[in-house]
Formats: C-alpha cells, structure tokens, sequence
C-alpha cells in the first residue's frame, strides 16, 4: 500500500530534516504519525501526498493518497467544489441533463453519475447540510473547510488517507463524527494528530523523533505505557551512573589524601635518614610521577562515567528536564471569586443564550466551558475578566488577579525577545542570571534568549508564557484557557499539563479535547446553549 526508502528531506537553506526514514504501511491499516513540533511530520505527510519532492530516497505508493492538510488558507480563493476536485465533474453532468452533451462532457464525467448525490450526501453527514458548491471556501469557518475536506473522502473514496490534525478546528459534535468515520473507514489512514482519544483509535503509533521512524504496534495508550517503561528504565540508568560518579570521585579523593599522607610521611622519614641531595631528589620525581599517574588513573575513570552520564541525560524526556514550580494564590480555597445572577449580553435586539446564567465560581474550582461554536464561550470570558458589562443581570467580582491565556498567547509581545519577554514579569526583582535559569528549566537555553517572540512555535509561546507566570512574584489567582490544546503537539501539552497539575488556584479551561479535561481533573462543566 505504502513504501518509504531511505527518504530524506532537506529544506532549500540546506537544512537536513530528516534521512534515510523507512516504512512499510499495509493496506487498511492505520497509523497514528506522531512527534515534537519540528520533527517534520506535515512534511512527511506532504511528502507522500506528492506534494513536496524527496531529497533522497522513495515513496511508492500503490494508489494515490487523499490528504487533507492542517491549515487551509491556500484554498480561500477557490468554490467549495473546486477544493474538492468535482466542478468538472458537476458541471459536465448539468450540461449532459440539460440536454447539452458533448465527447468532452462525458469524457469529463467519466460515468461518474452519482457525483452530485453521493457530494450531498457527504455534507450532510459531516452538518453541511445546505452549502452551496459555489460557495467560496473564503466564507467558512476552519471546523466547516476541515468538514468540506473530511466530506471529499467519501465522494472520492480513496484507499489511502492522509490526515494532518483533522480535530483542531471541530467542535465536540464534529470531533465524534470524525472519531466514528476512523473506527469505521475501510481505508489505509496515516493520521498525524495529538488529540489522545482520536489516536487511541489508531491500530499502530509511528514515532517520528531525532530523524528516525519508529514502530510501536498498538493504540496511543499502549505506546504511552511503553515510553513510560523506557523513560523509567532511563531515569534508573541515571541515578545508577549519578552515584557511580559520586562513588568514583569519592574514591579518587581518599586516594589522592592517602597518597599525600604517604608522601608526607615518606619525606619525613627521609630527611630524618640524611640521604644526598640526589637521592632525595630522585625519591621526590618518583614520588611525584606516582601521584600523576594515580590521578590520571581516577581522572579516566571519572571522566568516562562522567561523559556516560551526559549522554543519557540528553536522551530524558523534556518533561522530565523542567522544573515547575507556581507560587500559592493568596486567595483561601472556597472563597466566591464570581457571582453571575440572572447573566445575559446582547450584541442586537436578542439576547445571546436562550437562559440568564446563574453561578457562582469558587476559589480552588477547576472548571470546563462547553458549547458549540458560536455559543457565546468568548463572550462570557470578556464578562468574567470585566472586559464586557452585562446587558442584563449582574456579574459580582471579588478582587483577584486573573490571566487570560488565549489561542495567540497574547500576552506575550511578539516584538520582545525572549528574555526581555521574562523580565516583564520580573516583579521580584530576580537576577539577570536567576530569570535565565528559570528559562533554561523550561528549555530556553542560550540560543532563544535574544529571538523575537514572534518566531516561536504555539508550543515554545506556551511554555515561554507558563515560565513568565512562574518568573512574576504571585502566581494568579485565577486562570482561563482558551483551547488550550490546539497546535500543540503531546510533548508541550504533557508540559501544560504538569504545569497546570501544580497550579493549585482556580481553573477555568475552554476545550473539546475530553482527554485533556480529564487530565486538567475538571470537577464541573458549564453548558452554553
């Protein structure tokens, strides 16, 4: 079905992606691809597709793939039937049942007469109901151009599939209709995504990290156990060759202390003999060519146990390399940070939800926001964070310090470095060299201090913004997330996750990731209608 040779792939500054990748992918197989950010899986994938050329090696695939591409933007001057690849199609049948048939018309057909029931029938499954063909793809939203796409499968029906981060723009309702058409596709998939619970419904996981292909079999929960034991197995290595080295410094010093205390007590012993000057100058040499070699002996030893250790420590997971640390929120567990009585906003003549809303938040709560899009969940953060007053009813706020941590992380400057970036939140007056080691536990070594915001990844302004609030003097009392999972891939999301598991105020996290709100521990859910 599908064969990678030995491919390669270098970016035109001459930069190696990766080399010499190898994979096998059986038919009706599938396969989740995952990896860091930047390991080059939408290459990969685009690769495959035909869509970028190798640098080296061979994709050989036994029909042509269907690839469905992470962001859409290229599209935008196109009709929803020309993204699809069916206007000639669609049009060449009109003109046929209009009476109007030509050799070309029924060339471009191709006897495909049930082109336009079987693209209607696509969209109605995926809630497009109703979209015109015509329609340009400028005009949808990114969860309705994912659905166009996810539609084509089943006009075109394809063996091989090619999915890069099919869920990132679907709500929960589009998220369960994606997850039932992977349980049941009789097609080849190759799926690079991090959603969790979409991955566990893949039969095999690839792991595409340090420009190697790496095959566990199994759903992502199987490969998740497994890392864990190898991570395990590593951290054991560690501690074993850390006390290796303890030991052997500790040896090389009593060594040395003894051998000084010989030498001390054999001068002393000399001198008392009265031994010639030359005598005691050869003793002297000897005595000190005894001590080089005896140290070098030890320095070997501790050096290679020593570099043994560096080499492992490269191979810990990052997460393993971070130090997290929030400070309390000042605020008791239990105080009522929010009271919302009868809560409504109206952007025209009608009110926003069907229902006033009626709550109240607690300091310590951790909470999800639902609804689908356009139910007003970014409307009522603005009420939250006292950015919008209500048109009717009441938002009661007690005084606390709230973060707003949205999809841009704009709180951070794009034009700032990023250890200026640091020093904004530098409330307690940190040394220059402490805010640079709280960079470095977050994996901000040297090379990023003086790159621009602007030219990090979703997952680096994540863990830049997590270091910021750990930097600034008290962690907030509060803090809101809008989807926080999209674009990033499993290592930063295991990073916020950690991060947030050791936040100890109040959460309230927007998201349709249900594996997520499970890890976030969410104890309630408010529904917007």
């Amino acid at each position: 079905m599908l064969l990678l040779q030995n491919l390669g792939y270098t970016h035109p500054n001459k930069d190696v992606l990766f080399n010499g990748l190898n994979l096998v992918v059986n038919k009706q197989q599938k396969i989740a691809l995952i990896g860091n950010n930047g390991a080059g899986k939408s290459t990969l994938l685009q690769l495959i597709a035909g869509i970028l050329p190798p640098s080296s090696g061979l994709v050989s695939a036994s029909s042509v793939p269907y690839y469905i591409p992470q962001h859409f933007g290229q599209f935008d001057d196109l009709t929803v039937a020309q993204a699809l690849h069916i206007e000639g199609k669609m049009t060449a049948l009109r003109e046929i049942l209009d009476g109007r048939a030509t050799d070309a018309h029924m060339a471009a057909l191709d006897d495909d007469w049930t082109i336009e029931e079987r693209s209607q029938e696509a969209l109605l499954y995926w809630g497009l109901a109703g979209l015109c063909f015509t329609q340009p793809m400028a005009s949808l939203s990114g969860g309705q151009k994912t659905k166009v796409f996810l539609a084509g499968i089943a006009i075109h029906q394809p063996d091989l599939v090619l999915l890069d981060e099919p869920s990132n723009h679907l709500d929960t309702a589009g998220r369960q209709l994606l997850y039932h058409f992977i349980k049941t596709s009789p097609s080849t998939l190759l799926v690079v995504s991090h959603d969790r619970n979409l991955l566990n419904l893949l039969d095999s996981v690839c792991e595409l990290s340090k420009r190697v292909l790496s095959m566990y079999g199994g759903n992502y929960e199987f490969y998740a156990e497994q890392k864990q034991v190898e991570s395990n197995a590593l951290s054991q290595d560690v501690k074993s060759r850390e006390k290796a080295l303890r030991k052997a410094r500790e040896v090389e010093r009593e060594a040395v202390e003894r051998k000084q205390k010989l030498d001390a007590r054999g001068k002393k012993n000399q001198d008392k003999a009265g031994l010639p000057t030359v005598m005691l100058n050869m003793m002297r040499n000897n005595a000190e060519n005894s001590s080089a070699r005896l140290k070098g002996i030890h320095a070997e030893k501790v050096g290679a146990i020593s570099q043994e250790l560096n080499e492992l420590r490269k191979e810990l997971p990052d997460t393993e390399k971070m130090k997290f640390g929030f400070d309390s929120s000042t605020l008791h567990k239990g105080k009522i940070l929010l009271t919302a009585k009868d809560l409504n906003y109206s952007y025209g003549p009608r009110p926003l939800w069907r229902e006033a809303l009626n709550f109240q938040i607690q300091s310590g709560e951790r909470l999800a926001l639902r609804g689908l899009n356009g139910s007003g969940k970014t409307t009522l953060i603005k009420l939250l964070l006292g950015e919008l007053q209500p048109t009717l009813g009441t938002m009661t706020r007690a005084e606390n310090k709230a973060v707003f941590i949205d999809q841009d992380y704009s709180l951070l400057d794009n034009q700032l470095a990023v250890y200026e970036q640091a020093q904004q939140f530098n409330a307690s007056g940190l040394q220059e060299h402490e805010v640079k080691i709280r960079l470095a536990r977050f994996l901000f070594s040297k090379a990023y201090w003086d790159k621009p915001c602007g030219t990090l990844s979703g997952g680096e302004k994540m863990r830049l913004l997590l270091c910021c609030l750990m930097i600034s003097n008290h962690a907030p009392d509060m803090i809101i997330l809008d989807e926080p999972t999209n674009n990033l891939d499993i290592q930063n999301l295991e990073i916020l996750t950690a991060a947030l598991n050791d936040y100890h105020g109040t959460l309230i996290v927007v998201s349709h990731d249900e594996y997520f709100l499970k890890q976030m521990q969410v104890e309630r859910t408010m529904r917007l209608e």
